[in-house]
């Protein structure tokens, strides 16, 4: 049972984990020179491994088609942040619960966790086959599927009874994520969506007086909406426009606006009355006054007095409305290779309810180039793992000879 995983990615290498566990003989390609990379650079801030949350909240984090609602409860009962923790253990790598529920190694970095998975890989048998991207892809003949890949040297054809594909986006390209491999699946007759920015920040210009008190300022304590929907969190002001976890939740909100706009209440815990109430009976210098008694950090305060305002300020109520619904038009995401995931992908519609493409039975799909997104937090990790779980051990399955009906849905 010979297995081709092509990508050195997180899902890849959880799918090699799995796979070589179980019997098949494994060989990985990336066309890198190691593999891990991306895993290296999300964790220099701290490896946020997962978030310890209830399943069905964590499952809600994930957008994915509207026709496969069961899709991530079914992904994550393969594999939930409590197997994701028991994984890290089993390596001498112990974890601990943030306060904001996140989940990191002890040591909070990569390289330690990353060296041990790579050891038990290799004691397993599988073989690494670095510097080798991966050209083009035939349909299954007698002898498996023939696989070529460009290398330093000559181009290398070679065969497998499987393969699985983990390619990754098109973010963070310097670590091999770069999205090349979109046209040679659908030249390959896989209908694959674009590639667009998930997890960035959003542009739009601000005056240069505001970004002399506010540039790299943190806007904490918010409730940021777009359309109908509200989260909390924090933003981050840049020369550009905005960062921040609360955008990256809203992200395809926002995509799908023509005019892409948010709404930040910069004071959630209060009510309009109650801060009218705190503004006694002041009745002119609105905002002057509620810099103090709203307690209004600079930033903020030079936000709301050098961006123009829909509605004039005759009153402290006005001023609490403008205060708990303040807009910002955003122009457009920023480019994709500044994002931390990207979205669009392999379509779903396209695989079975094992990871394994409909129309192509034999090769099994996983990781970041599936369409799918998520907010930080834990929940991209996530997401790579049990992909790369359920599509090893379908891969395996169906090396077995118990390959699944192509007429299940996911």
């Amino acid at each position: 049972m010979n297995l081709a995983i092509v990508g050195g990615g997180p899902a890849g290498l959880r799918a090699a984990e799995v796979a070589s566990q179980h019997g098949a003989q494994v060989d990985l390609y990336d066309a890198q020179s190691s593999v891990g990379k991306k895993f290296l650079v999300a964790g220099k801030g701290g490896l946020n491994l997962t978030k310890e949350e209830p399943v069905s909240l964590f499952a809600s984090r994930y957008s994915a088609s509207p026709n496969l609602p069961d899709l991530w409860n079914s992904l994550l009962a393969d594999f939930d942040p409590e197997a994701l923790r028991l994984w890290a253990s089993s390596l001498g790598v112990e974890t601990f619960v943030a306060s904001t529920g996140r989940v990191y190694p002890k040591s909070l970095r990569a390289a330690p966790l990353l060296r041990r998975w790579i050891l038990r890989l290799r004691d397993q048998g599988v073989r690494f086959h670095m510097r080798h991207r991966l050209v083009s892809l035939a349909p299954r003949q007698s002898h498996g599927f023939p696989l070529t890949f460009s290398t330093p040297g000559e181009p290398l054809t070679t065969n497998a009874d499987a393969v699985l594909l983990a390619l990754g986006g098109a973010s963070w390209p310097h670590t091999g994520s770069d999205g090349r491999w979109v046209e040679m699946l659908r030249h390959f007759g896989i209908p694959v969506h674009d590639l667009v920015p998930a997890n960035c920040g959003w542009e739009r210009p601000w005056p240069t007086e505001f970004l002399a008190v506010a540039e790299g300022k943190p806007l904490k304590t918010l409730a940021v909406s777009a359309g109908s929907t509200s989260v909390r969190g924090e933003l981050l002001v840049t020369r550009y426009g905005l960062e921040g976890g609360a955008l990256y939740q809203l992200a395809p909100l926002l995509r799908a606006m023509d005019q892409p706009l948010i709404s930040i209440d910069f004071k959630p815990n209060s009510s309009v009355s109650q801060l009218v109430a705190k503004m006694g009976p002041v009745r002119r210098n609105f905002l002057a006054e509620a810099r103090q008694r709203w307690r209004l950090p600079d930033e903020v305060f030079a936000l709301l007095s050098l961006l123009p305002t829909r509605n004039p300020r005759e009153s402290a109520e006005a001023l609490a409305l403008e205060i708990k619904n303040f807009e910002i038009p955003l122009t457009k995401p920023r480019p994709i290779e500044e994002a931390i995931s990207s979205a669009g992908g392999v379509a779903l519609e396209a695989l079975d309810q094992n990871l394994m493409l409909r129309n192509c039975p034999g090769v099994f799909v996983a990781g970041e180039m599936l369409d799918w997104e998520a907010p930080t937090g834990g929940y991209l990790l996530q997401g790579c793992f049990a992909t790369g779980t359920r599509a090893a051990r379908s891969a395996l399955e169906w090396l077995q000879g118990a390959a699944p009906s192509l007429d299940q849905d996911i």
